[in-house]
């Protein structure tokens, strides 16, 4: 499915978020320089515009962008995107204590087990290492929630058959982001995969969510 819109990904990003994903990267990325990092990996990096947006606030760093999709890494690679690998966030190819940061744009949602995912994803990072997940969640105000629900689920894959000629995949971004934990649930999965001084940073009315955590 990836795969398959990976041609035309970034645009749909773009159009559909009506550009405030280019705030939400941002956002991610000055949080993510105030850390000092020294070795990043970039989870589902998908055509790497979260690395960028972190190489840009961080330059002195060293970035890995690692996804399952050969198609997304081969656009982020010819974008600039110099250290890529192909593997499944799942099963990550580092050893133990690997990174002192790890980032994960929009891409937690989509694995099979979110819990065994944090567990991978505490086994690489060093101790006191930081963690970055930034993902769509529903607002807490139910008037925004309620216009937002019917933007995801009827506005959503009408735009995303024109924009990327993919309805179902549009389908799917609906269906889980009203299925992934956000807020306290999310939080307390953090911390029940060894993370701690968690927090959670709501932007744009909270359709999206940042959430830091630090490897106790």
């Amino acid at each position: 499915m990836f795969g398959s819109i990976a041609w035309r990904y970034d645009l749909a990003n773009h159009i559909l978020s009506c550009g405030f994903d280019f705030y939400w990267r941002r956002r991610a990325a000055e949080i993510v320089a105030h850390w000092r990092p020294k070795k990043i990996v970039d989870l589902a990096t998908g055509t790497g515009d979260l690395a960028f947006a972190v190489a840009k606030k961080s330059p002195d760093a060293e970035i890995i962008g690692i996804d399952f999709s050969e198609d997304m890494l081969a656009i982020a690679h010819r974008k600039g995107l110099r250290k890529t690998i192909l593997a499944d966030a799942m099963r990550l190819p580092f050893a133990d204590s690997s990174f002192d940061c790890l980032t994960i744009a929009f891409g937690l949602r989509n694995m099979e087990d979110w819990g065994a995912a944090l567990h991978e994803m505490w086994r690489v990072l060093q101790p006191t290492g930081h963690l970055l997940i930034l993902e769509f969640s529903l607002p807490q105000l139910s008037i925004l929630r309620t216009l937002y629900r019917f933007y995801l689920h009827r506005c959503l894959p009408f735009l995303g058959s024109f924009l990327a000629r993919q309805k179902n995949a549009y389908h799917y971004l609906g269906d889980s982001i009203e299925e992934f934990p956000s807020g306290v649930a999310m939080c307390r999965m953090l911390e029940a995969n060894g993370l701690g001084a968690v927090s959670v940073e709501p932007l744009t009315g909270g359709i999206v969510t940042i959430f830091t955590a630090e490897k106790l």
